[in-house]
């Protein structure tokens, strides 16, 4: 007789919560550009969100901790000309935020960790080369200082946001650029264009190592990301304009590791991805619902795990490092959906009983320190990222505070029934008392 097995994996149970209504952040105007990025970007200090703003572009930057309705008249970032496309903080400072824009430009910020009194107008650096809009924004991984921007005029610009100048330029794409990822160590990042390519480039010797035509067969945008182990996971559609799902080896791009179809929707699927746990969260822009998979090496290789769903549409989605995340609530990701007017957090969960910190949900992950320099990366070397322990993160939540009282235990002994030789005889004849002593002697 057949048994089904059951696939074992510790994420096999992980669900989605949204937080309290009094924890979301409420009264944001959410930008309405018809433009595919998520409009939200979160670190462990600050969440950011692209709004609607007259006379040029802008963004909300706010404390985590400024949860509930925002002012209406609370300091916007606003040094941009045109509509702002897409927002992306720095993986080593916290504080500093890049942004691009319609403007042609992009902008480096610094925002302090004070609640401003005026709007922030002046950015560190502007960056300044491409002659169309630019609609993709990504820091380097590793490497300190290195930000990579991607525009309409089909170009791809490495910085040195330092020295506020181009490292090299790359324009072997004939067409739109729809993203942009870099790989574990950035040394390689992939890009999916319009003319149905996914291509894989090494930047620093300005060439395409590898690329497939049409990994999916339909004409839609597609979406590519790098996982942990160097594969890369796409997201796109069928001929029939059903959603599709692919794993692929850019070593052999010949056949797809895995290729999974999903559903019919036109919402291109947002993929964010965590390499501590090989697990991607999909997000569609107009979908109601989350779905996460996890990625092994095991056929069929992307398994489904399960669907958050709610009843509002997401308008955009940011993702928070695993840096941010509230390891006493074995909480494994933290996603920021964006409604028309609010920003709902949601929290991944493992169900566990114990309160203690798991070791197994929280390998050491990437942490804020580079690990390489500008010139490092530019001469050729490489570097995974420098890991910190999760450890330090854990809080034990107030209800296991213990509170020992010396007292002695038999005072809390449990009443038992009295007998007659635990009377207190004062008030008895002194001839029953007699009586009581004799049977007992």
């Amino acid at each position: 007789m057949s048994r089904s097995i059951v696939r074992q994996s510790k994420f096999r149970h992980v669900f989605g919560q949204a937080v309290k209504a009094d924890q979301n952040y409420d009264d944001i105007r959410v930008s309405k550009v018809t433009w595919d990025s998520s409009f939200c970007a979160v670190n462990p200090k600050f969440l950011a969100v692209i709004v609607e703003s007259s006379g040029g572009g802008a963004f909300l930057v706010l404390p985590l901790s400024k949860v509930g309705r925002v002012d209406k008249n609370y300091p916007l970032v606003i040094g941009h000309s045109g509509p702002v496309l897409d927002i992306d903080w720095c993986p080593h400072n916290d504080n500093i935020l890049a942004s691009c824009s319609e403007d042609t430009t992009a902008m480096v910020w610094q925002i302090p960790d004070h609640t401003p009194s005026r709007p922030i107008s002046e950015p560190i650096v502007v960056l300044e080369g491409h002659s169309k809009r630019v609609g993709i924004i990504k820091w380097h991984p590793t490497a300190r200082n290195i930000l990579l921007t991607a525009g309409s005029d089909n170009l791809i610009i490495i910085w040195n946001v330092g020295t506020g100048e181009p490292l090299m330029t790359m324009d072997d794409h004939p067409d739109l650029i729809y993203n942009i990822s870099w790989n574990y160590n950035g040394s390689l990042f992939c890009t999916t264009c319009k003319d149905r390519r996914l291509r894989v480039c090494d930047p620093r010797k300005n060439e395409v190592v590898a690329e497939r035509l049409c990994p999916h067969e339909g004409i839609r945008p597609m979406r590519a990301i790098f996982t942990k182990e160097g594969n890369i996971f796409t997201t796109g559609f069928t001929k029939m304009s059903q959603r599709e799902l692919g794993l692929w080896d850019p070593t052999n791009f010949e056949e797809p590791i895995a290729l999974l179809e999903l559903d019919t929707s036109n919402g291109v699927l947002l993929p964010f991805y965590d390499p501590d746990t090989n697990i991607v969260y999909l997000s569609g822009k107009g979908d109601s619902s989350i779905r996460y998979f996890e990625i092994t090496e095991e056929p069929p290789y992307v398994h489904y795990i399960s669907t958050f769903s709610s009843k509002e549409p997401q308008r955009g989605m940011g993702f928070m490092p695993k840096r941010g995340v509230d390891v006493s609530k074995c909480e494994i990701a933290r996603l920021y959906k964006l409604h028309e007017r609010k920003c709902e957090p949601i929290m991944m969960t493992v169900p566990r009983k114990s309160d203690l910190f798991q070791d197994d949900l929280y390998p050491d992950t990437a942490g804020p320190e580079p690990a390489l320099e500008p010139e490092e990366w530019m001469h050729g070397r490489d570097a995974d990222p420098i890991l910190v322990s999760m450890r330090d993160g854990y809080v034990p939540p107030k209800t296991r505070e213990l509170k020992v009282a010396k007292k002695n235990v038999l005072d809390t002994r449990p009443a038992t029934r009295r007998s007659m030789s635990a009377v207190d005889g004062s008030s008895l004849p002194v001839s029953i008392i007699d009586l009581i002593w004799q049977r007992h002697l």
